[in-house]
């Protein structure tokens, strides 16, 4: 058993250790070769698999497929020009990753027990009712505006603009220092008698939150926190509007309308005056010290440094210094949507929502 153990962990590393060497010497002559050769692994694999036939039938022509995508992606992101390393870099492990993707269909299948998948026959399709259409109807019309959706996120627009941005940011290091002045920090004490601090959770419809909504399925995917009624004291990490670096800033509620159903929601928390002096103090330190937005964050879940964070983790940070957090979980791991969706003991008071 230990020795089993102890293969498969060596198994695991050598790919890890392949897939990094992949990702950053890979030609594109190598990552096809790749791409071909775990096709042909896989299809073999799932030869010898005790699958039905049919569902042999469709993994190996859903490995084909992939294939095929794959060398796509490779020749358009690899080979491609890039606006800069940031971009060139980030492609090629992308490309790299989804190497692996073949795994990930064998288990669905085996995990899932999809063993009885199958094409209906000529017989069968002719027996579809008009009822079964009908209630079906609801759920076509929803696909088909999530693939509209889909296409317009992933618009060359979009990802240019959003890959036009990379370079601006860092996972390692602080990149913002004093984005946030002596004015701001005035109005800030003085909303100290007012006792409540107020959570901004927005649809902003900008690129990279279009981007984002795709892997949540939120429509609402940036959350920030306000000390005073009138949102004259809006902070996030976020991009920083190409004016500031991003990291710690200020906002304001008209940099939100990025799109015609742009919306803004408000709540506001119960809170003493020591516990908004302290996360006011947090954030004064914060300001000090050096931030950065934690693009990575998004997907491998880690800061590198205490204030290199993403919005959601940010606000999630600020209540839990203030013991003003309701609900339990590791700051990475919180989204937007959590600070309303996990309020199960109701300590949230809706306020209002800004429509644009």
């Amino acid at each position: 058993m230990k020795d089993l153990i102890s293969d498969r962990k060596l198994i695991n590393t050598t790919m890890w250790i392949l897939l990094v060497g992949v990702a950053f010497f890979g030609t594109m002559p190598l990552f096809v070769l790749i791409y071909y050769a775990f096709a042909i692994f896989m299809i073999m694999r799932t030869a010898q698999s005790q699958f039905p036939k049919r569902v042999k039938i469709w993994m190996i022509v859903a490995y084909l497929v992939l294939a095929v995508l794959q060398i796509v992606f490779a020749a358009n992101a690899v080979e491609a020009h890039h606006f800069n390393l940031v971009t060139a870099f980030f492609s090629r492990v992308f490309a790299a990753a989804i190497i692996l993707l073949p795994l990930a269909i064998e288990r669905i299948v085996v995990v899932n027990k999809k063993t009885d998948f199958y094409l209906p026959s000529i017989k069968e399709v002719a027996t579809v009712s008009f009822e079964q259409l009908n209630t079906n109807k609801e759920l076509i019309s929803h696909s088909l505006q999530g693939m509209g959706k889909i296409k317009h996120t992933l618009s060359t627009d979009n990802l240019k603009e959003t890959f036009e941005d990379l370079h601006r940011h860092s996972s390692t290091r602080y990149i913002n220092n004093g984005s946030l002045t002596d004015d701001y920090f005035k109005l800030a004490e003085q909303s100290l008698s007012d006792p409540y601090i107020y959570l901004v959770i927005s649809n902003t419809g900008s690129s990279a939150s279009e981007i984002i909504s795709l892997f949540t399925q939120k429509q609402y995917n940036h959350a920030s926190i306000s000390f005073d009624a009138d949102l004259k004291t809006i902070i996030s990490y976020n991009g920083g509007e190409k004016v500031y670096p991003p990291g710690l800033n200020a906002e304001m509620v008209e940099a939100f309308h990025k799109k015609d159903d742009a919306s803004v929601l408000i709540y506001r928390l119960p809170t003493t005056t020591e516990q908004k002096q302290l996360i006011i103090n947090k954030v004064k330190q914060i300001n000090s010290d050096g931030s950065a937005y934690n693009l990575l964050g998004l997907v491998i879940k880690h800061s590198y440094r205490p204030n290199i964070m993403f919005c959601s983790q940010f606000v999630y940070q600020m209540l839990k210094l203030a013991d003003l957090e309701y609900f339990d979980k590791p700051a990475g791991d919180v989204r937007p949507t959590d600070f309303i969706e996990l309020d199960y003991y109701k300590k949230l008071e809706f306020c209002y929502e800004i429509k644009f």
